[in-house]
């Protein structure tokens, strides 16, 4: 039986946003749900919302443009300036965020670094 919770209402809507994109896989890393293109890891659900590799210039305006996007910090951890969280309250809104999560999928699939 699986129970209703914020948390298991953003897992399946950014499954089915993110895993009817091509090549994308998803699975559990140190306790996250993380999604995978050419078995990199692009996007992750952490805390309140969704982790995203991004170029760190793109990072940065988001950071600075949007009011629901910090540095993402899983675990309170501190990463890398190239990814960001988009928090969002209802989870069925991560579907206006679609272009960045390609826009993710492309820089990690593209295998560039800052």
């Amino acid at each position: 039986m699986t129970i209703d919770t914020p948390a298991s209402r953003r897992k399946a809507k950014l499954d089915a946003l993110l895993l009817a994109l091509p090549g994308v896989s998803g699975r559990t890393i140190n306790g996250l749900d993380a999604y995978f293109v050419t078995d990199r890891m692009f996007a992750c659900i952490s805390g309140k919302g969704v982790g995203l590799r991004l170029p760190v210039a793109t990072a940065t305006e988001l950071q600075f443009s949007r009011d629901n996007v910090v540095p993402f910090q899983p675990g309170g951890m501190t990463s890398s300036r190239e990814w960001i969280q988009i928090d969002r309250a209802d989870a069925a809104e991560y579907e206006k965020d679609l272009e960045l999560f390609r826009a993710s999928l492309d820089f990690v699939k593209g295998g560039r670094t800052r």
